[in-house]
């Protein structure tokens, strides 16, 4: 049989014999039904994509599922949260400056990418590029907070300049 063939017949096992116990879980998860569908879809689609299939998922297959699920629901609430707090600025905007439903949509697609890259920085360039970015603080002024020398707080801050020229 075609090494193919073999993958997508595991594929089809894992997903007769766990899809549904996968779904309630993540309808538990979640509280919410369509929520739960699509990622359990995700799921799946996350196997299928691996680049090999476990020749055996070993008496628990159920141990992938949850482990790739669990990461995808992080993603999920994590798209959630910035979501909630990007609506919450727009309602502080006239009516006539308010984004289309597209346009947001791209904003948040936007803004995921940018969480994704900050979270990907060490905690120290993501403090150093955030004092930058957003309180407009200077090198000097960096160093100084930070206690790092200057040439320290310029090498963290390049770091993050070029993450962030990889989201683009």
């Amino acid at each position: 049989m075609p090494a193919t063939d073999l993958a997508a017949q595991r594929v089809h096992i894992l997903y007769t014999d766990h899809h549904g116990w996968l779904y309630n879980w993540l309808r538990r998860k979640l509280g919410n039904t369509c929520d739960a569908a699509d990622l359990a879809h995700d799921t799946f689609l996350r196997v299928m994509a691996s680049r090999q299939i476990p020749l055996q998922l070993g008496e628990e297959p159920r141990a992938l599922l949850t482990y790739i699920a669990k990461g995808l629901v992080i993603d999920h609430w994590r798209r959630q949260d910035v979501e909630r707090a990007y609506l919450e600025a727009l309602a502080h905007l006239p009516e006539a400056e308010v984004p289309s439903p597209e346009t947001r949509l791209i904003i948040i697609d936007a803004l995921m990418r940018i969480d994704a890259m900050l979270t990907s920085l060490s905690g120290r360039t993501r403090e150093i590029f955030l004092l930058a970015q957003l309180d407009g603080l200077t090198l000097q002024q960096i160093a100084e907070r930070t206690q790092t020398p200057v040439i320290t707080v310029r090498r963290h801050i390049h770091k993050a300049l070029v993450a962030c020229m990889a989201v683009v």
